[in-house]
């Protein structure tokens, strides 16, 4: 297991290890989430939702329209 510790500042080094795994460079953004038993989850934001365009490819013959999908909401 990998450790840091915080600063009187607040901060804290992200070890080299886990930089290396998640591909942080200078500049990347951290996400902090607290779950409810105090467990917190770091994300690096390493990705635009840009990123992402096209990825998913719509399946042939099977068009629907906006109208046939209002009554879904």
């Amino acid at each position: 297991m990998t450790e840091s510790t915080i600063t009187a500042k607040g901060q804290t080094t992200v070890p080299a290890d886990v930089r290396a795994l998640v591909h942080a460079a200078p500049g990347t953004r951290l996400v902090w989430s607290v779950m409810p038993d105090g467990t917190i989850i770091v994300r690096a934001k390493t990705k635009s939702i840009l990123d992402m365009a096209g990825m998913l490819k719509a399946p042939k013959g099977k068009h629907v329209s906006v109208e046939e999908m209002n009554p879904w909401r």
